[in-house]
């Protein structure tokens, strides 16, 4: 490791040097299967073909020009966004943290036009919404916040699934202007809500003429099983904000508006020099042929649903396994116990997960993870978590 690297990030000993679908070598050439995919962004896994083919002639044909100017590629993205998910228009961003920043000024925009002088965003206990100021500030995770006070001002929090707290906030808060959350929590361990939550929320935001902000970060681009997650509700949110899928590893994030949010923003309202440019949208385009021309969001469904029946034949009967859940190929066994060191046992054994929370194994695995791939991770995370169960009664 170099000594001239911020120590922002507490790496495990591995180095990777290449990749090839849902693996990945070192540089001792030892092969892991990837059940992270670099935590939910390939998507398509690694080097994928297309992917890398129209990254490619993009590069040799325009990389930027910036925002200046009008941008093919973003318009076909754009375009392609917003026909599959029912929006109206899009702004362009590096990360999804960007894309999150752009709903935040959306929300403060629509309040002020509404005569709130000081507009309040509702956001949910344990969500993540990334590290800048803002979103750090709408994060749910007192962790991550600590030593960077004074937080932004502007977002209440309420209990993730409860939406009586919220139905009482909107008696007793006017400054309330929209409400953000995942639609499936992810790096709180993969917390899926009842079924009916999201539509509440949408219903409650209509009464309340309240914008409901959606952070599909995560869970967008096929991962849960709809090409958003949102679409398993029959819903469509007033903004949506996607990043990791959408590129596959490259650097692009989007937030999308539809109804009176998609007016909100005018000329130098907002701005990115590197958003949307040729490259990243050319990167985007592709993502999309794919997962349409190979019918891969059906695929994460059948393979989710297919794991977490595998995982429960295999771990079930566990008195160490509290619950095995999840939506799509967002799935987490939780344990009864602190498991963070099976993070590392994992890696020694040829296999990437994660853990949230202390006790939730975190798996994100490809949408192009084929069957035998996941027989093989269900077989080695099962073993692993046999014996990690078998050492914790051992030890009690």
């Amino acid at each position: 490791m170099s000594d001239h690297l911020m120590t922002t990030y507490a790496r495990l000993p591995v180095t990777f040097t290449r990749g090839e679908g849902s693996w990945l070598w070192d540089e001792n050439d030892k092969k892991y299967l990837d059940a992270l995919t670099g935590i939910a962004v390939c998507g398509l896994g690694h080097a994928n073909k297309a992917v890398a083919k129209r990254i490619s002639e993009q590069a040799q044909t325009l990389v930027h020009t910036s925002n200046l100017y009008g941008i093919a590629n973003q318009k076909l993205l754009g375009d392609k966004l917003c026909d599959l998910s029912g929006m109206d228009n899009v702004f362009f961003a590096n990360s999804g943290a960007e894309a999150n920043e752009a709903a935040i000024k959306l929300a403060r925009l629509f309040g002020h036009k509404k005569g709130i002088d000081k507009p309040v965003i509702a956001v949910m206990d344990n969500s993540f919404h990334g590290r800048t100021l803002a979103t750090l500030s709408a994060t749910g995770n007192r962790k991550v916040q600590a030593g960077f006070e004074p937080l932004v001002q502007g977002f209440a929090r309420f209990p993730f699934g409860d939406i009586e707290a919220l139905e009482a906030a909107a008696k007793n808060d006017p400054n309330i202007v929209a409400v953000l959350l995942e639609p499936v929590q992810g790096e709180s361990g993969i917390r899926v809500p009842e079924e009916d939550y999201l539509n509440k929320i949408r219903q409650l935001c209509d009464e309340q003429n309240w914008l409901m902000i959606l952070d599909e970060i995560q869970t967008g681009m096929g991962r849960s099983g709809s090409m958003f997650a949102f679409q398993h509700n029959g819903i469509t949110p007033d903004i949506m904000t996607l990043a990791k899928g959408l590129g596959n590893g490259v650097p692009i994030g989007a937030c999308l508006a539809q109804g009176e949010a998609a007016s909100l923003f005018a000329p130098g309202n907002h701005g990115s020099t590197f958003g949307g440019n040729p490259l990243v949208c050319a990167a985007g385009l592709a993502v999309i042929e794919e997962l349409e021309n190979n019918d891969l969001v059906d695929r994460a469904n059948e393979l989710g649903n297919a794991l977490i029946e595998a995982f429960n034949q295999e771990l079930g009967h566990l008195d160490a396994v509290k619950e095995i859940r999840g939506l799509g190929l967002l799935i987490a066994i939780e344990l009864n116990h602190n498991c963070t060191e099976l993070v590392k046992t994992a890696l020694d054994n040829g296999l990437l997960i994660n853990v949230c929370s202390n006790s939730s194994i975190r798996l994100l695995p490809a949408l192009t993870m084929t069957d035998e791939e996941a027989e093989i991770l269900v077989n080695k995370l099962s073993d692993l978590i046999r014996t990690f169960a078998s050492q914790q009664q051992n030890a009690a």
